[in-house]
């Protein structure tokens, strides 16, 4: 008969080989009493919500440089924080995060709930971040399930199910693992070891911890699992970027509207997004077509981005947006698509310069 996977091996394993993440206190300082900071766990899982954690960290230590706790972020600028956000895509997290952090302060003196129901009335906190705050900075034995857990799940318990449709059960059976004892400790080896050993491809069963329990393992479908339902192709959708430069050198861009793809985002100016984009050029210039696309793939939809460049004199007024300064103009500001088409544009209008 095949072992039961123990929660106590998987958190031996974890104290030896936890990795080292600039939000989480390690096994050791948490056993000597040092607790988990919530506004650290709070903004690291927002930023990781679709997005590596390679990818996170350096927006993470620059976050908590400027704004170090969360009154602080919450009297931050929007403009500043959009724009620190820039390039870390899915914006409407950086709009939730400013909202959340404004009623910590104004709902709950600065100070994060400590239970899962007071968490989840937060804006942009669902049940899994409420989950994994709950468990990682307060030890509630709350279930926090990711993509890791769920592969975890499906090959320990060789669970051919597809996903999505397999999501309630993977819950389930890591629901029944979940331990009293150090559950933050054990949300975070569970992750742990998706990420490190229990890997999409070529996973390292040889040194898991929970080798002899898996089921995947024993049967030799470890690389099968888990299963996914087929997608289906992403559309492709056409629009047009204006890009206007004054003789100064002022650059012409304009904040997209809160609600909707990049939503408070600051951009170049442009048409609809569709299969037949409307021109609508921001104001009356000699416009030409760069002949170049910039290309960018959203989560539902390819994006093929039309460029048009244009100088234009002092005085030209425009319809939407507004000229930014040359010395106040940070392309690293620009959400990546809008990055992709002022790397593509700005070699032209040095040009005409």
């Amino acid at each position: 008969m095949r072992e039961t996977a123990q929660p106590g091996d998987l958190l031996d394993w974890y104290d030896a080989h936890a990795r080292d993440l600039p939000w989480r206190v390690s096994p050791a300082d948490r056993s000597a009493g040092v607790r988990p900071d919530p506004y650290r766990i709070w903004l690291s899982e927002i930023m990781l919500q679709q997005t590596t954690v390679a990818a996170v960290k350096s927006y993470f230590e620059r976050f908590t440089t400027l704004w170090p706790d969360v009154a602080a972020l919450a009297a931050a600028e929007d403009a500043d924080v959009m724009a620190e956000w820039a390039g870390l895509g899915y914006y409407a997290r950086a709009r939730n995060l400013l909202k959340c952090a404004r009623a910590v302060v104004a709902d709950h003196g600065g100070r994060f709930p400590q239970t899962r129901a007071g968490l989840q009335a937060l804006p942009g906190i669902g049940p899994y971040t409420s989950a994994a705050i709950s468990a990682i900075a307060y030890d509630l034995p709350e279930t926090v399930v990711d993509g890791n857990v769920e592969r975890v799940m499906a090959r320990l318990h060789d669970l051919h199910t597809p996903l999505p449709e397999a999501k309630p059960a993977l819950t389930a059976l890591a629901d029944a693992l979940t331990p009293q004892t150090r559950p933050g400790d054990y949300a975070q080896a569970v992750m742990d070891l998706g990420a490190t050993i229990c890997t999409p491809r070529s996973p390292a069963c040889g040194i898991c911890p929970w080798r002899a329990p898996c089921a995947a393992r024993a049967a030799g479908t470890m690389a099968d699992l888990p299963r996914k339902s087929p997608k289906k192709p992403k559309p492709t959708r056409l629009g047009i970027a204006y890009v206007a430069q004054r003789d100064d050198g002022a650059i012409l861009l304009e904040t997209r509207p809160d609600k909707g793809l990049l939503g408070g985002m600051l951009g170049f100016p442009g048409s609809d997004w569709s299969e037949t984009p409307e021109p609508d050029p921001p104001l009356e210039a000699e416009w030409q077509d760069l002949g170049e696309e910039a290309r960018h793939t959203f989560t539902h939809f390819h994006l093929r981005l039309r460029i048009m460049v244009a100088q234009v004199g002092g005085n030209a007024a425009p319809r939407r947006g507004a000229f930014h300064p040359r010395h106040s103009y940070r392309p690293a500001s620009l959400p990546t698509v809008m990055r992709k088409v002022h790397d593509l544009a700005h070699g032209r209008l040095r040009e005409m310069l």
